[in-house]
């Protein structure tokens, strides 16, 4: 996609050496294609494990809707991978608990509020307990959608037990380290990736805050979404691992802390931003998703809570974090600002966003058009490509 990390990656190897460095444990690599059933086998039978958490999907609405062969590719990575995973537990660990990650964005945004995963339905003086409806909005939130079908199956045919983590947004940079507030070794730094396919939101706008670019919302800026930071994210996985279900049960833990709108985000980035001494602006561009830009969004979040998970960090105290772990690396985002803009159109079609026109930035930040200065206004005109003129 033209991105890389924010933050260096270290090698392998040097992650592998820190790690141990600092928690006194060597951990075992094995390289492999999960959707290759051989390798997956092979790992279970030299593993034996005792649970499986599994992230290794591709995690990118905008990457599965650049083409066909994009779509497919995504479709196949995910459901293969997980269906190797699943039948070798059958054969391999049928005591094992499966943690697989899915997403919020399964169930789109429905005008009801968002159950756990099932719902009580009453229809035609008959009730049920059933699976809520997904209403995807990417092909590869419909891949995840999918994958979610497959382990409820093979709980039920296989006897297997299956924690499907419905996971918002994540951010931030810190979670190694011996406490939250403190930053890990450098050689630990999880990436942050600020393009257009696999950079989210909060990523882009701190991304954008450091090099003086405009935080750019997506059309009106009002879609909600569920938020968690990269430290809780770990309790909400170690909660599921430590304390798994019955064989042939199948349960949905919806994970995230607050929910926020596109808008509100910026203008929190904008806030710490400001008082970090950068100089924010927000600016409004045209979206190039199909989606609901005005709905209701209501999700339960209790299974979590009740196994006694507490949040750590607050939103602003976690963006502060971040913008200190990604101010010495202003010049590497920079080098690539042209990816901040996206083109990625759920048409199928490849063209820039333009920035709309009579945007204004959010009031409780304390910004206002123009956005950015005069560098930063030929600098957005020539990465998008469009005049204000020709956006409607």
């Amino acid at each position: 996609m033209g991105g890389r990390s924010a933050l260096p990656v270290a090698s392998i190897k040097e992650r592998l050496d820190t790690f141990e460095s600092v928690y006194g444990a060597r951990l075992h690599l094995v390289q492999g294609d999960l959707t290759d059933k051989d390798v997956v086998y092979r790992l279970f039978e030299e593993v034996r494990p005792e649970a499986i958490v599994h992230l290794g999907e591709c995690p990118s609405a905008p990457y599965s809707m650049i083409d066909a062969d994009h779509a497919i590719w995504v479709q196949r990575n995910n459901i293969e991978g997980t269906m190797n995973v699943l039948y070798a537990m059958r054969d391999l660990a049928p005591e094992s608990h499966l943690v697989k990650l899915g997403t919020m964005g399964e169930y789109g945004t429905p005008n009801l509020d968002i159950p756990e995963g099932f719902f009580e339905v009453e229809y035609r003086g008959r009730r049920d307990r059933l699976p809520f409806p997904r209403q995807a909005g990417s092909w590869y939130h419909w891949s995840k959608v999918h994958d979610s079908n497959n382990v409820m199956f093979a709980c039920r045919i296989f006897g297997l037990r299956a924690t499907d983590v419905m996971q918002g947004v994540v951010y931030g940079t810190r979670f190694f380290g011996n406490a939250a507030d403190h930053p890990a070794d450098p050689a630990l730094h999880t990436r942050l990736d600020f393009d257009q396919a696999f950079g989210t939101a909060l990523n882009r706008f701190s991304c954008q805050s450091v090099i003086g670019e405009p935080l750019t919302l997506f059309g009106l800026g009002n879609q909600r979404r569920g938020f968690l930071p990269i430290c809780d994210s770990m309790q909400c996985l170690a909660l599921a691992v430590d304390n798994p279900p019955q064989a042939g049960d199948y349960r949905v833990f919806n994970q995230f802390e607050e929910t926020y709108t596109i808008s509100e985000l910026a203008a929190k980035v904008a806030t710490v931003a400001s008082e970090m001494g950068l100089d924010p602006r927000i600016r409004r561009i045209e979206n190039p998703r199909k989606e609901m830009e005005e709905h209701h969004y209501n999700p339960d979040h209790d299974h979590l809570l009740a196994l006694g998970y507490q949040p750590t960090r607050d939103m602003e105290s976690e963006l502060r974090a971040m913008l200190e772990d990604l101010l010495p690396h202003h010049d590497r985002i920079a080098a690539r600002r042209e990816v901040l803009l996206p083109d990625i159109r759920w048409d199928g079609s490849r063209r820039k966003s333009g920035f709309l026109d009579g945007s204004n930035g959010t009031g409780d930040a304390g910004i206002e058009d123009p956005p950015f200065g005069e560098r930063g206004k030929r600098d957005a005109g020539a990465e998008a490509g469009v005049s204000n003129s020709g956006i409607h």
